[in-house]
């Protein structure tokens, strides 16, 4: 029989109502108590590690998780962690670049609805998680929730009430889980070439720019003075304006020339960006070196970027770690 870990950080499946709103109060022991079918396939202890409303998670707290993980790694088969909604992507993604090549399962998960109500999601998606954290084929760091298992790269949370709140952007679901049955739709834990690596660094000063048409670029001056790095989400496949009163141009020449890091990205959310298909992106990118994020999500796209600059700031590896695969995170570049 397998033995899981239960990391618990709080979270509505945590969460019960107080005089302000819905509150993370269950503990780890408690979420346990919910699920008691989960001891005919698995032992599992319980650890609390904070109990947070997701909107209040920073990356300290993702370093907390990771280390979690790696001082009961050698004791446990598989990991749970409890989490909320609103920030669980963020989570996943940064617990990819944390914790890489790992053979076994570290699984991320919550509900919509917190784990006490009569009719509520908590119930299975716990299950189902303690479920593919026993499971022999699971490997790295993955979401499940509604059923599905998503690479910890490529979720994305694009509904704030319905139960099946996240999708899998720009690459398939990794299995669907329905009645303790897992069926595997990528099954690839033979390709594991690395020992499992843990990281202990992030650098937290990443900024990000979402374009409105007209927006002045001198925000970015502001930006340089607080941040390593900008994410600019883009229009459609990616560019910069050239408006007469405000350019894009001498305000990213200056970040270049500052040694710090600028990433195009899209607001679109399926597809991805590619900027060498028109002059107001092509130019650009190709002068200055920007990189692209191309078929990577956002929340993957900032906490890749913290990963890497904890590490380090020269330009060239930079560009090289990040356009590095890492648990699916990037498929589709063109590297110039």
């Amino acid at each position: 029989m397998k033995r899981i870990l239960l990391i618990a950080t709080g979270g509505t499946i945590a969460s019960k109502r107080s005089a302000a709103g819905l509150k993370p109060l269950i503990s780890s022991e408690e979420l346990l108590n919910y699920v008691p079918s989960a001891s005919q396939f698995c032992q599992t202890d319980a650890l609390q590690l904070f109990n947070l409303d997701s909107t209040n998670i920073q990356p300290k707290h993702w370093l907390a998780m990771a280390l979690a993980v790696e001082e009961h790694y050698t004791d446990y088969d598989g990991f749970v962690i409890c989490h909320g909604t609103d920030t669980m992507a963020y989570t996943a993604a940064a617990l990819s670049y944390l914790i890489q090549n790992s053979p076994k399962p570290v699984v991320i998960t919550g509900s919509q609805k917190p784990i006490d109500m009569e009719i509520t999601d908590a119930k299975s998606n716990l299950l189902d998680s303690l479920s593919f954290a026993s499971c022999d084929s699971s490997h790295g760091v993955n979401i499940v929730f509604d059923g599905k298992a998503i690479a910890g790269t490529r979720g994305k949370k694009e509904r704030t009430k319905s139960y099946d709140a996240f999708s899998s952007i720009n690459f398939p679901y990794i299995a669907a889980i329905q009645d303790s049955q897992i069926l595997f739709y990528l099954n690839d834990k033979n390709l594991l070439s690395a020992p499992v690596k843990f990281y202990h660094d992030l650098n937290p000063r990443i900024g990000l720019l979402k374009l409105i048409p007209s927006m002045d670029a001198t925000v970015l001056d502001y930006m340089a003075e607080h941040y390593d790095a900008v994410i600019i989400e883009s229009f459609g496949v990616g560019g910069l304006p050239n408006y007469d009163t405000c350019g894009y141009y001498s305000v990213v020449e200056k970040w270049v020339n500052l040694g710090k890091t600028v990433v195009m990205t899209t607001q679109v959310t399926n597809e991805g960006s590619n900027m060498s298909i028109y002059e107001v992106g092509r130019n650009i990118k190709y002068e200055f070196g920007l990189l692209e994020s191309y078929d990577m999500t956002l929340e993957a796209t900032v906490t890749k970027l913290m990963w890497i600059l904890g590490q380090t700031k020269e330009r060239e590896k930079v560009k090289e770690l990040f356009y590095q695969t890492i648990n699916r995170d990037i498929l589709w570049k063109v590297i110039p």
